[in-house]
């Protein structure tokens, strides 16, 4: 019978799966069912996913509440009804000449803290229905705003249609919105085709375990590479 353990994993998860299944992966190689993850990554996104495993699961919330970092790029001319580029194209607009000036004007705009309204395919729920499920039927409800904050932002490469950029934010930043905001404002539209997250609170990829690691590697590694609780309180300067 394996021993339970407690402590805090970093995973680079991959493309094309989504949270759950990596929690699932980790139940698995453990051989425990006390696992939860902090802060859901869509299937398309790839980077920090950080698990809370046994007694951990009790400062999940704690985890989840910190400001994270996204590296990503979005696409001008086209928006989809996921805002990224996972969903079908709603509409397609030609990209107008845009100097690196007028690009980095709008993304001035969104600083700070503002509303942001969150997208009609997330798991919020609207009379205890997730949003992506009434999505899924073609229905499109009323979103309440949400009150978010960016702390920074670069601009990392223009390559038009596409723009490459680094974003700094608070929890329940919708990041695909951010893509289709930006893109509202330059009368193009826009979705999100590429996502990363680098960084949560103070937790980055640098201590993390790959997913092929995490399904493939011994339970007994995975373990060494967990983070403990003491270590984390120390991390996070607690």
């Amino acid at each position: 019978m394996n021993q339970d353990v407690t402590g805090v994993l970093l995973v680079d998860k991959g493309q094309d799966m989504t949270s759950h299944d990596v929690v699932a992966v980790a139940r698995r190689t453990l051989g425990m069912k006390k696992i939860g993850h902090c802060g859901t990554l869509d299937p398309m996104a790839t980077g920090l996913l950080i698990l809370v495993i046994g007694k951990a699961t009790k400062i999940q919330d704690l985890l989840m509440a910190e400001d994270k970092e996204y590296v990503g790029s979005m696409t001008l001319g086209a928006t989809t009804n996921t805002q990224d580029a996972e969903g079908e194209i709603l509409e397609e607009k030609p990209v107008p000449e845009l100097s690196d000036d007028e690009i980095k004007a709008v993304f001035e705009e969104y600083k700070g803290d503002f509303y942001q309204t969150p997208p009609m395919v997330s798991a919020i729920k609207k009379d205890g229905v997730p949003l992506y499920k009434l999505a899924r039927q073609g229905k499109v409800v009323e979103r309440e705003p949400r009150f978010v904050h960016i702390s920074g932002y670069r601009i990392d490469g223009i390559e038009l249609p596409r723009i490459d950029f680094t974003v700094k934010c608070s929890k329940g930043f919708y990041v695909r919105t951010y893509a289709h905001d930006i893109g509202e404002k330059f009368g193009c539209g826009a979705h999100l085709s590429a996502l990363r997250r680098t960084q949560s609170g103070k937790f980055n990829l640098e201590r993390s375990v790959t997913f092929d690691e995490l399904k493939h590697g011994k339970r007994e590694d995975i373990v060494e590479k967990m983070l403990t609780l003491p270590e984390v309180s120390r991390l996070r300067g607690a």
